[in-house]
């Protein structure tokens, strides 16, 4: 449901980031959050992230992995490494033991392999703040 990513697309207006991710000629991974990943940050916060261009264009580029689209099996074969991210932060990738859900940084996966006309978008519940 696209109206649940609501936050998650005024930030990337807001950050000027809806071409570079629109690019057919690049080939991109992102991690969306859902709006309540957002939620889950105290209002304050979110909104001083909302209004520093610079921060929350890092803080948006820490969910995109350029120049691969990372299908769930690639994620999963990463258990227990690294990933750079577009922001230049490296995040961890893990299985959670209990669960067997993939985890990127705090975050779990909820929906995987949503694919589009350039890459790959996997769903998250949680911003990843690293």
């Amino acid at each position: 449901d696209p109206d649940n990513f609501s936050t998650l697309v005024d930030a990337l207006i807001a950050a000027d980031l809806v071409a570079t991710l629109s690019d057919e000629t690049a080939t991109f991974t992102v991690f969306a959050p859902t709006n309540s990943a957002f939620d889950k940050i105290e209002q304050a916060t979110l909104d001083a992230v909302l209004a520093d261009t610079t921060v929350l264009t890092n803080l948006l580029l820490t969910h995109v992995v350029a120049g691969s689209a990372l299908s769930s099996l690639d994620a999963y074969a990463a258990n227990g490494k690294m990933i750079s991210t577009a922001s230049g932060t490296d995040i961890s990738v893990n299985i959670d033991a209990e669960s067997g859900m993939l985890k990127i940084g705090s975050a779990t996966v909820s929906i995987t392999n949503i694919n589009t006309s350039n890459g790959t978008i996997h769903v998250i519940d949680d911003v990843i703040l690293e």
